[in-house]
């Protein structure tokens, strides 16, 4: 069992990690991801140790952090009770790189996991997780799925992850070529995940930083990561992320089929876009933002918008169609895109194009006629046993997100929502992760499956690692705060452990269960650094006459002291 004083990387690499000096231009930047990788190793979390979950087969591990508590000490200082605390498991998407013992090496990408399965399965000519769930098949992927869910519980079942995988209500992202991937469900009957966006762009950014990201991303808790690079190398940056991520990866195709054209959105085909669909399934994404809902009669009504069409993809789209006087060819050579889909069990994120880019737009009329048209096109997706998911915006104030959900459930046939956010106000730049984590939390408790972060450098630049870690961290509260909302079996587990551990004055349990041990433990040593206030009663906030938790623990014993001198009178 890992602990914090006994574990070298805690007290040098994982600190460094999180307290590097920024650096000052791009050379800095990518030197300094370069030693990242090569000193790279597995673990990262204090106190916290590696466990495997194993299924009805040998190939079937799955991993967990385990976090090891203190006891509870009890009784008098002549008569000490300890009462032994059991340790708390926790869902963890680190993969290897939450492993001491796993061998972690770049260049030669993660072990493929998932090889064997996909082996006994070569002969289908569908090999999709939905085809499987709709013939009754239970697939090494969904029992993964159900322990992982479960946490080592039993409150979720391999048959009710296929169900749901049949009925169309949740997804496995799972392309054959990537191997290296662990399982995971993606639905509104599961916990909420969280996506990450790395990804070059044409002004910064290198290789090597966009897999320190991934590194990053996948220890603070991205379920899955997007690859969206627009910029120079993007299928070496996607070779290099995918052969060492742990999670599914999912991207835009026409970020690159528009650069292979020089950036020049009218000159874009379907030959081109077929071509850079074969050459991301080849490698093995797992799952496609394809924005066939823009059509042409929908893009005069965002003419009045205050922010017009802030999609990406969806303006690309738009000018194609107004230049070409043409249907948007994704919409129209659907079907194909269905077909090269289900041959890998490639998933499809339908994007929300059109989604509103300001408060002002939101849940306007071309949202919802793109959103309509996505439900259509996911009742075509399902003729091919293709996956798919519904992507949502954007930028909607509190009082129109339920409605957002409502709609697309009603004309999406309860495919699930991957939203961007929703940002709940437009005021704050710098702070979206936070207007946006408002709106997260909103529409996780109301039924949305995955969570897009949204990093403090939203509207204002490609965010470095630290922005990761801090869109993370505030998506990661979001989604935990929408499944104890949504009551979630075991979501509660860890509050109760570490306000348990809170009252009891267990400091070092305290910051070990945090979502953030570093910055937990360095507030409190700011003010309280010596060794031996980690086991004092009070913190500096209210100091040792104050502390409301020390003095409720006193009333406790006075009541019970009182008790017992009651009933010993009345035994008299």
């Amino acid at each position: 069992m890992s602990t914090s004083e006994h574990n070298p990387l805690f007290s040098r690499q994982s600190i460094r990690a999180v307290c590097d000096t920024p650096p000052r231009n791009n050379r800095e930047r990518r030197q300094q991801a370069q030693r990242f990788i090569e000193e790279l190793s597995g673990h990262f979390y204090p106190a916290s140790s590696r466990i495997y979950l194993t299924g009805s087969r040998d190939d079937i591990r799955v991993s967990m952090r385990q976090v090891a508590l203190s006891d509870t000490m009890s009784g008098t200082p002549e008569s000490p009770v300890r009462t032994p605390n059991l340790p708390v498991n926790l869902y963890d998407t680190s993969g290897p790189y939450g492993d001491s013992v796993a061998h972690i090496d770049v260049q030669q990408g993660l072990p493929p996991l998932r090889r064997p399965w996909i082996n006994e399965r070569a002969a289908d000519p569908t090999p999709t997780q939905l085809y499987y769930a709709r013939r009754g098949v239970i697939t090494p992927e969904m029992e993964f799925v159900a322990l992982r869910e479960s946490m080592g519980g039993t409150h979720i079942s391999p048959e009710c992850v296929r169900d749901e995988i049949a009925a169309g209500r949740a997804i496995l992202p799972s392309n054959k070529n990537h191997p290296e991937a662990e399982p995971m469900i993606i639905g509104r009957k599961f916990l909420v995940k969280v996506n990450a966006n790395i990804g070059n762009s044409a002004v910064t950014s290198s290789v090597e930083e966009e897999v320190e990201k991934l590194v990053w991303a996948v220890r603070w808790g991205a379920d899955t990561i997007m690859d969206l690079s627009t910029g120079r190398d993007i299928h070496t940056t996607r070779e290099w992320i995918l052969r060492n991520s742990p999670v599914p990866v999912g991207t835009v195709p026409l970020y690159q089929a528009l650069e292979k054209v020089n950036g020049i959105a009218e000159n874009l085909s379907w030959e081109m876009f077929q071509q850079t669909l074969i050459e991301q399934a080849e490698q093995g994404v797992d799952y496609f933002t394809i924005h066939a809902g823009v059509l042409r009669d929908f893009v005069p009504m965002t003419a009045q918008r205050v922010t017009g069409i802030v999609s990406r993809g969806g303006s690309i789209m738009a000018k194609w169609c107004m230049s070409h006087q043409k249907e948007n060819f994704l919409y129209t050579h659907f079907r194909q895109i269905c077909e090269l889909c289900a041959r890998y069990d490639i998933s499809l994120s339908l994007g929300d194009g059109l989604r509103p880019g300001s408060i002002a737009d939101a849940n306007d009329e071309a949202q919802f006629a793109e959103l309509r048209t996505l439900g259509e096109l996911t009742k075509i997706a399902w003729e091919y046993d293709v996956q798919v998911m519904i992507e949502g915006p954007g930028h909607v104030p509190m009082d129109k997100i339920k409605a957002n959900m409502d709609e697309q459930l009603k004309h999406c046939h309860e495919a699930p929502f991957y939203t961007l956010g929703p940002l709940t106000t437009d005021f704050a730049p710098g702070y979206d992760h936070i207007t946006s984590g408002i709106g997260a939390a909103m529409i996780g408790w109301f039924g949305c499956a995955m969570l897009c972060y949204v990093t403090p450098k939203e509207h204002l630049g490609l965010p470095d690692k630290e922005d990761v870690r801090q869109g993370l961290i505030a998506y990661k509260i979001a989604a935990h705060a929408a499944d104890l909302a949504k009551g979630h079996p075991g979501a509660q587990v860890r509050d109760d452990a570490l306000s348990k551990a809170r009252f009891e004055f267990r400091w070092e349990d305290q910051f070990n269960l945090a979502l953030d041990p570093f910055t937990a433990r360095a507030y409190h040593d700011q003010t309280l650094p010596q060794d031996s206030n980690k086991s004092a009663h009070f913190c500096s906030m209210c100091g040792p006459k104050f502390c409301s938790m020390r003095i409720s623990q006193e009333v406790r014993e006075q009541a019970a002291m009182a008790s017992r001198i009651a009933i010993k009178e009345a035994q008299v």
